[in-house]
């Protein structure tokens, strides 16, 4: 009888330890996964942060002195040639942000290399995204965060289960380590890739979040990547009409999802063979450079530059501006993704709607509808609207802009705004953009 006892006891303790040395070996996993990513995704970050600091000094310099501009477009045709090369091997998980690439691995629809498409990730996206494409960084770290977590389950033969759960907590930690926004990753790989709230596993991914961010602190600071400093709130008063800037925005939200999906249709009618479609964005953004090389890249130094614009332009001639920024921002990140090259659209989405909160700020300023000092509020939120919009994805968009300017005060407005644009756009029949994307490669072959 006693040794029954003992045994019963045994066995309660064996099942009271086992689901914590569990939750502590996930913890641990995901750290680790999270550690690496970071250090991948903030190598990454460098040498792109740097390239369009030397994008700024080359092309003035191109601007002065013509003949340079041989020498950089023989380089432009290498970088294409390269390209080519570097994508050749893994076309399909190349392709665009890889969002869509994991969300059919993770569903048991596709599999991949993981070492092959991690390095190739790697140089594929620096070379689209180093010379100036609108396209956005966050994408290739997500995958390269799951390539990490991939890689890590099969050097260590651990069932498919234990290998999902590292992907997902290296999707968390790539989108953390790419905007410094370690809860923004546990909400995206909730809301976007898994669909699931488990407690334990989302405490796993945001432990692989945290050290993927802590990370990025050695590299960058513990700045927010996108710092704005609201000086002022938005009046009660103006809350009636964020309504209406909500409807607008999920038009225009919509609108995006549409021209995006019909990329592949336009692109076919042009008289080249596919490889040398990425040449099209690569040779188009040297006149841009030309006239304007803040405009180049993902990227968050023009949306700094665009919330510095009002204290030196008067805001009838800044207006005509940021209708002419947002006309190049929207057709040339569509030239850009749908050419086929590796690269996001989260921060090409977070600079339109940085544009579109300021024509509607200025729109609203000159009707007295808001203060001048509630310019940056309307960037900001607006930002928020139309990435939640068009990505279906209304909770990343509020905590990835929260962590990203570093400021929780206009909340309220954010959320108003980010709903109504996203009921909107989901009214005129528009989907979760990575979703549909999917669809359409499924669809093509891809």
């Amino acid at each position: 009888m006693a040794t029954n006892q003992h045994s019963i006891k045994r066995s309660r303790d064996v099942l009271r330890t086992a689901p914590v040395t569990s939750f502590f070996s996930e913890v641990v996993s995901g750290i680790v996964v999270g550690a690496i990513t970071g250090l991948i995704v903030s190598v990454f970050r460098w040498i792109i942060d740097h390239a369009m600091k030397a994008l700024m000094v080359i092309y003035p310099q191109m601007a002065q002195h013509p003949l340079y501009l041989i020498p950089y477009v023989i380089l432009t045709l290498g970088i294409v040639w390269l390209l080519n090369n570097v994508m050749q091997a893994e076309p399909i998980d190349l392709v665009g942000s890889g969002v869509p690439q994991i969300q059919e691995i993770l569903h048991g629809q596709h599999r991949m290399n993981a070492q092959d498409v991690l390095w190739r990730r790697f140089v594929g996206g620096l070379l689209a995204i180093c010379p100036g494409l609108f396209l956005g960084r966050e994408g290739p770290c997500i995958q390269m965060g799951a390539c990490v977590g991939q890689i890590l389950g099969e050097r260590f033969r651990l069932s498919a289960q234990q290998k999902r759960f590292l992907m997902e907590s290296g999707i968390a930690a790539g989108l953390s380590a790419a905007f410094s926004a370690p809860l923004a990753g546990v909400i995206f790989l909730v809301e976007e890739i898994t669909f699931k709230f488990q407690p334990r596993k989302c405490m796993a991914a945001l432990a692989a979040a945290i050290s993927a961010d802590l990370v990025t602190v050695a590299f960058f600071g513990v700045h927010p990547c996108l710092y704005l400093p609201l000086q002022a709130d938005l009046p009660a008063s103006a809350y009636s009409w964020l309504i209406l800037v909500g409807v607008v925005i999920g038009v225009l939200a919509f609108g995006y999802q549409y021209t995006l999906l019909n990329l592949h249709w336009w692109f076919s009618k042009l008289p080249l063979p596919q490889k040398y479609h990425k040449a099209i964005p690569l040779l188009l953004v040297i006149p841009i450079g030309l006239w304007n090389a803040r405009v180049l890249g993902g990227s968050h130094g023009f949306i700094l530059y665009l919330t510095k614009l009002p204290a030196s332009v008067p805001l009838s001639s800044l207006l005509i501006i940021f209708l002419v920024f947002l006309a190049l921002r929207f057709v040339f990140s569509m030239i850009s993704y749908g050419s086929t090259v590796p690269g996001g659209i989260f921060m090409p989405l977070l600079v339109l709607g940085a544009l579109i909160g300021g024509i509607i700020g200025i729109v609203m300023i000159n009707h007295h509808l808001i203060p001048a000092t509630c310019f940056l509020n309307l960037i900001v939120i607006t930002m928020a609207a139309y990435f939640g919009a068009v990505e279906g994805t209304p909770f990343t968009a509020l905590t990835l802009l929260t962590e990203m300017v570093g400021s929780v005060e206009q909340i309220l407005p954010m959320v108003l705004l980010t709903f109504i644009a996203y009921l909107t756009c989901n009214v005129l029949g528009g989907r979760p953009i990575h979703a549909a994307l999917r669809e359409e490669m499924v669809f093509e072959g891809a």
